[in-house]
């Protein structure tokens, strides 16, 4: 595994002291899988290269792994590309190796650390089974020229074709600790698959690296939070974890300044599709859902709301307006979003001190707030609607707000069996996009989802048949609603469904 970075910045040799390592002297570092060695092919005023070589040894990274993602094949352990192409195992060492010019610290020359410098990144084998597009998908949005060509199976075969592997160079013009974390995130989300197991520091990983925790005195959201291929950069950095993909986009979002889950498809607050073009001003689209959610729960006379996926509580601050309500739950896998609920939450709270939330009205008594009769507060759970859980049940009513679009189509029948199924409220209310009406936004390519982290959108007839299926094995009766302005030809923009027992 090789990496050359070359720069012609004046004096190109200035690229030594933003790697810690000088050019005429070649190093060696010893890594648990083999041994990582830096030299430079050329080192002149005019241009400067430094490289960076990994020597992989199988029988090492046998002996170091922790989890096993080889073919399941006796010498795939001893027999496979690592030692080769540009992965986990490069990335590792480059952490190691340069660690310093990836944070972006130069102790004798800072203001040379924060000047952007020409600079063209080769590596000659990168993993890549989206090919040279999705290399370009990922580096141009970052400001590189990029040149991709595929590595033939065999030069003196052509008849066999191009492999999943890429030459790629990268050209462009910003600081070395930029460049360099580009490769840090993106060379293992191309190849998705680490050769470790992936914990919930890899989240904090991640971030750093893309900028998005304010580290090292950057304060801005970072080139991650920004790219519009974050969410499918955050999968496979993770190796598709879904807890902590979740997670990672929630924070992400927050480092972004932008909405919750609950406002995704809502144009007006996202980046992935402009506002559709029409004349009334009203409420928004988010708004719109959320009263037809409250109408539908007091039409129904519900005096228990689970809001499963609540985000950072866009409902719930509604909810605690409903005098009707005795109990309210939220839900969430991200403690981000929950602790984004608690502060909005947390604005209403009473000036004593006390920390006690809006209060509930009892509804059947005709208690009136300051009158301390069961004075509540939302209880907020981390959870996720994918699994069994004994917290969800006891609830009259529950709510899927821009929730199921967000999960792996795998694993809706896993949700239907933990709320359907286990939970058993006497009504459900689901809100997903009506990807029919998609093409009224401007800006949103055929074909494309309102926001990245989608996973489907269904048209009217799929997500009839999907809550028919449904409301029919678990014994429930479902009709649907529309949200928002309906078109005559593709309906509303949120379809609605209701489920009663």
């Amino acid at each position: 595994m090789l990496l050359t970075i070359t720069t012609t910045a004046t004096p190109a040799t200035d690229l030594g002291y933003l790697l810690h390592k000088h050019p005429d002297k070649a190093q060696s570092f010893e890594q648990s899988f083999g041994t990582a060695h830096v030299f430079y092919p050329e080192a002149t005023d005019e241009r400067c290269t430094a490289a960076l070589m990994l020597e992989v040894d199988p029988r090492s990274l046998l002996r170091s792994r922790t989890s096993v993602n080889s073919p399941d094949f006796a010498l795939a352990q001893y027999v496979n590309d690592r030692p080769f192409a540009t992965s986990s195992l490069f990335t590792v060492a480059l952490g190691r190796v340069f660690g310093s010019a990836l944070k972006g610290r130069c102790n004798t020359r800072p203001e040379l650390a924060r000047t952007p410098i020409p600079l063209t990144l080769a590596l000659p084998a990168v993993p890549c089974r989206g090919g040279a597009d999705r290399a370009r998908s990922l580096f141009e949005p970052l400001g590189w020229r990029v040149a991709a060509e595929p590595v033939p199976l065999d030069p003196g075969l052509p008849g066999w074709g191009d492999s999943h592997y890429l030459s790629l160079t990268l050209t462009g013009t910003m600081p070395l600790s930029e460049a360099l974390s580009h490769l840090y995130v993106l060379l293992p989300a191309m190849d998705g698959a680490k050769h470790y197991w992936v914990d919930e520091s890899e989240v904090d990983k991640l971030l750093r690296a893309g900028g998005a925790t304010g580290g090292d005195g950057d304060d801005g959201p970072g080139w991650l939070a920004s790219h519009p291929e974050r969410g499918w950069i955050t999968r496979r950095y993770l190796n598709r974890r879904d807890r902590y993909v979740r997670t990672a986009l929630a924070r992400l979002a927050e480092a972004d300044d932008r909405t919750g889950d609950e406002e995704a498809d809502d144009p007006a607050t996202e980046d992935t599709a402009a506002a559709p073009a029409r004349e009334e001003r009203g409420p928004s689209l988010a708004e719109q859902r959320a009263g037809a959610v409250l109408a539908v729960l007091s039409a129904e006379r519900a005096t228990s709301v689970i809001d499963l996926g609540c985000g950072s509580g866009k409902l719930l601050e509604r909810l605690v307006e409903d005098r009707a309500l005795e109990r309210i739950t939220g839900v969430d896998v991200s403690t981000v979003s929950l602790e984004r609920a608690h502060r909005a939450l947390c604005r209403g709270c009473h000036p004593d001190g006390r920390g006690r939330h809006r209060p509930l009205f009892a509804g059947a008594d005709g208690a009136r707030e300051g009158s301390g009769d069961r004075l509540s507060r939302p209880e907020l759970l981390v959870g996720s609607v994918v699994y069994r859980d004994a917290r969800f049940s006891g609830h009259d009513a529950a709510v899927l707000m821009e929730v199921v679009e967000h999960l792996d189509p795998s694993r809706l029948s896993a949700m239907e069996e933990s709320v359907f199924g286990a939970a058993q409220p006497r009504v459900v209310v689901v809100t997903t996009p009506n990807a029919e009406y998609n093409r009224h936004y401007e800006g949103l390519p055929e074909g494309a989802f309102r926001h990245d982290d989608h996973r489907f959108e269904w048209t009217r007839a799929e997500f009839t048949a999907w809550a028919e299926g449904v409301a029919e094995r678990n014994g429930y009766a479902v009709r649907f609603l529309p949200v928002g302005p309906e078109h005559p030809e593709t309906g509303a923009p949120t379809q609605m469904g209701v489920f009663t027992r």
